[in-house]
């Protein structure tokens, strides 16, 4: 007698650009995890990088894209290159090759696009007035550098190629003083782990498309955009006591006034994000004022 031997389908292939990055890194481990088979690319050497080239040249991009199911595009000249990098290797880097990719992926038959933007394209907009602005996707992008121009430019190109798009504009994610950060998790900023998995789902989701925005789990409301504007730490305290008790107990002031609040809702209901990790799970985490990883 002779048991018969079931093959496991052989996984699906996810090209990561960026892979040697922080959340491009971050963005390859949570597809691996989910069962992607990733091949990444980058002009540095990385853990997560099987291809080691510039997405401008043609041959990286056909080895990149071979076989590839779905993209995510990460690779990107960003914020701090602005000034140091010339405009037009930001425009080369961010957008040109960005449109080489979606061409050669149409042509190599990939079936799904995920963009990696940024909240930065919001630019001007974020400033503001006489309240704190509510940042969802209905607000219109006001480039102010750059940077913001070459983002928005290529999410305008993933959102027109044929091919089956999601564009994240994930919000802060980068290591910064523990005060600072914890300040920023209360409306603006997001934890790396979150970012990875936001991608990692919307990937899975074959269906969606659209522009979303990524960002962390705050306690306000759009109702209290006015009181955020004129005295955010009376908001603080009634929305999140907590919060507030632990930055009490640490000795640090509450902002006393806020100037953005982001929204990611459009991508709870789309795909189901919930953003896992929020100001108080990192203080409970973190007893120094030490630099903290979002990822944490």
């Amino acid at each position: 007698m002779h048991e018969s031997v079931v093959a496991e389908p052989p996984a699906r292939i996810v090209a990561v650009t960026g892979s040697s990055g922080r959340v491009g890194d971050a963005v390859a481990g949570a597809l691996e995890a989910a069962g992607w088979q990733v091949r990444g690319v980058d002009r540095a050497p990385g853990r997560r990088t099987g291809i080691v080239g510039d997405l401008r040249d043609a041959y990286v991009r056909r080895a990149l894209l071979r076989t590839a199911d779905v993209v995510v595009h990460a690779a990107a000249l960003h914020a701090p290159h602005v000034g140091i990098v010339d405009d037009a290797e930001f425009r080369a880097v961010n957008v040109d090759a960005t449109a080489a990719l979606l061409d050669d992926a149409e042509a190599a038959g990939v079936r799904r696009f995920v963009y990696i933007s940024s909240t930065s394209v919001y630019g001007s907009a974020l400033v503001p007035t006489d309240r704190a602005v509510w940042v969802d996707e209905e607000l219109p992008p006001q480039p102010r550098d750059i940077y913001d121009e070459t983002k928005l430019a290529a999410e305008r190109l993933v959102a027109s190629s044929p091919i089956t798009s999601a564009a994240l504009r994930i919000a802060r994610c980068f290591p910064e003083p523990l005060p600072v950060l914890a300040t920023r998790l209360l409306h603006r900023a997001v934890r790396l782990a979150d970012v990875a998995t936001a991608t990692a789902t919307v990937v899975a989701h074959d269906a969606v498309a659209g522009t979303f925005n990524i960002a962390g789990r705050y306690p306000f409301r759009k109702a209290d955009c006015v009181a955020l504007h004129h005295g955010a730490a009376s908001v603080i305290a009634e929305r999140a006591p907590e919060v507030a008790a632990a930055f009490r107990a640490r000795g640090w002031a509450l902002p006393e006034r806020i100037d953005r609040v982001y929204d990611s809702g459009a991508a709870t209901n789309a795909f189901g994000y919930h953003p896992t990790s929020g100001v108080l799970r990192l203080l409970r985490t973190r007893q120094d004022g030490k630099p903290s990883h979002p990822a944490q």
